[in-house]
């Protein structure tokens, strides 16, 4: 024979279902905070990873535009391709990619003889309103990217340049660049290498937290 259910039965049931209920949605925000958070981190650091890189870049490039100024002096080459006569004055740049991936610049300025390190706030929070009590939390992150020269030559002896009459006419020194050589005419800027060519931008390191 069936037992009938008495109503006792389903006030006691209650609680327990509402206690699933509720640990259930609790679990569901948890993992909907920490899913956000981790998109909130990637994005701070995707931003920070970008603006150094674009300062290091900036330099790299008014760098390699003044080579014309040094390309008739090859005892300049050195202090040019070591970044002795760099400017560092890349961080608006930063400034401005940061702000295009939505986080604001902390902190710009040169790491070691070559290089910037950034530390940027995202603008949007944790949870962006997604997640109660995450509106004011903020990810932030850091990057380092330097710049270091691509390039080495040798420079010419006298005898190789000694025309005779205590003249000497040195020719200029071919750039070994890696995969490619260079023979610098100051004449033609078709034999000139472009910024890239010149120098390598990366990043050196990075961090992020919460």
């Amino acid at each position: 024979m069936r037992r009938r259910r008495s109503p006792g039965d389903s006030g006691q049931a209650f609680p327990v279902y509402i206690t699933v209920v509720g640990g259930l949605l609790f679990l569901a925000f948890a993992y909907l905070a920490v899913g956000q958070a981790g998109v909130n981190r990637n994005g701070a650091q995707t931003a920070a990873d970008a603006a150094a890189l674009a300062a290091a870049q900036d330099t790299r490039d008014q760098l390699a535009g003044n080579w014309l100024s040094v390309i008739d002096d090859p005892d300049k080459w050195l202090e040019f391709l070591d970044g002795d006569t760099a400017v560092l004055d890349g961080c608006p740049r930063a400034y401005e990619l940061a702000e295009q991936n939505r986080a604001d610049v902390d902190a710009c300025g040169p790491s070691g003889p070559l290089g910037y390190t950034v530390y940027v706030t995202a603008q949007e929070s944790v949870g962006e309103s997604i997640v109660p009590g995450t509106e004011e939390f903020h990810s932030t992150a850091s990057a380092t990217a330097v710049i270091e020269p691509r390039c080495s030559f040798e420079s010419p002896t006298d005898e190789e340049g000694d025309n005779g009459d205590g003249n000497e006419t040195l020719p200029l020194p071919v750039l070994d660049c890696g995969d490619m050589d260079w023979e610098p005419d100051p004449d033609d800027p078709t034999t000139l290498p472009d910024p890239e060519d010149l120098f390598d931008v990366h990043l050196a390191d990075a961090t992020n937290d919460e």
